[in-house]
């Protein structure tokens, strides 16, 4: 038997059917409105759990395995397809007991909430005191309540900029002008004016001249020659950014009152 101080071990449970099967997982669990029981709890079936079905509860026993009720997985897989949207009307209800072949006596005891939680409405609207019809009796006044957005900033933390120095290499190329000597043969008459020279010596002999060529080639030398310094600096830069917000708030509407007067 299923009581209310057990339904925290339902909720999330395995389902197993009457034949060990495991059905689904538990969901929710729906309470009679009379008597405040567990009656029915919706199974989430499928291959991903997307699929809810209502399942009696009233005859579940909690095992080991998870929440065993005496239905089979077929008779789960088959049910009326109702919206699990907070509560089940009189013939939402009617047509799940109808579906698990459940007696006509259990549609008879539910069936009497509906009367019952009927007609104290009526006798509460007759009465002059407020009532709250999802809590207990208020004053004449009902209080509107909104969201207000407030927005701010915060510091995401610290972001680090780097300064680093490295070395590359790049060729660089400049024409310099260079001088070699070369001989070459000059030949002159004799004349009066050299014939003392061109004598000078015996008449026939073996002789050598040489002479020095020289020339001049590139010479490169590098140094290093300071050219700027560099450092960071940090500036603020402020810019305005568009924030997007839902808010919720309560609206009054009314019923029953003569908008004229």
């Amino acid at each position: 038997m299923i009581g209310t101080e057990t339904l925290d071990r339902v909720i999330g449970a395995d389902v197993i059917d009457a034949d060990g099967n495991k059905i689904g997982t538990a969901s929710e669990v729906f309470l009679d409105d009379q008597s405040g029981a567990p009656e029915w709890v919706t199974v989430k079936t499928g291959m991903f759990g997307t699929k809810e079905s209502f399942v009696p509860i009233r005859d579940a026993d909690l095992t080991g395995d998870g929440l065993r009720v005496p239905v089979s997985k077929s008779a789960v897989k088959d049910a009326p397809r109702i919206d699990s949207d907070g509560h089940l009307s009189p013939a939402e209800e009617t047509e799940l007991y109808r579906h698990y072949n459940m007696t006509e006596n259990a549609v008879a005891t539910e069936t009497p909430v509906v009367a019952e939680t009927a007609a104290p409405v009526a006798t509460e609207t007759a009465t002059p005191a407020g009532h709250d019809t999802s809590g207990p009796n208020t004053d004449d006044a009902m209080t509107l309540s909104e969201e207000r957005l407030r927005v701010g900033t915060r510091n995401e933390g610290e972001r680090k900029a780097r300064l680093r120095k490295y070395v590359v290499t790049e060729n660089v190329s400049e024409t310099v002008p260079v001088t070699h000597e070369e001989v070459r043969v000059s030949r002159e008459p004799i004349t009066e004016a050299n014939a003392g020279k061109a004598m000078d010596g015996p008449a026939i002999s073996e002789e050598e001249h040489e002479v020095t060529l020289t020339s001049t080639t590139p010479v490169v030398e590098k140094e290093a020659v300071p050219v700027e310094r560099v450092r960071l600096e940090k500036d603020t830069v402020t810019e305005n950014v568009q924030v997007d917000e839902s808010l919720r708030k309560e609206q009054v509407e009314t019923e029953g009152i003569d908008k004229n007067r």
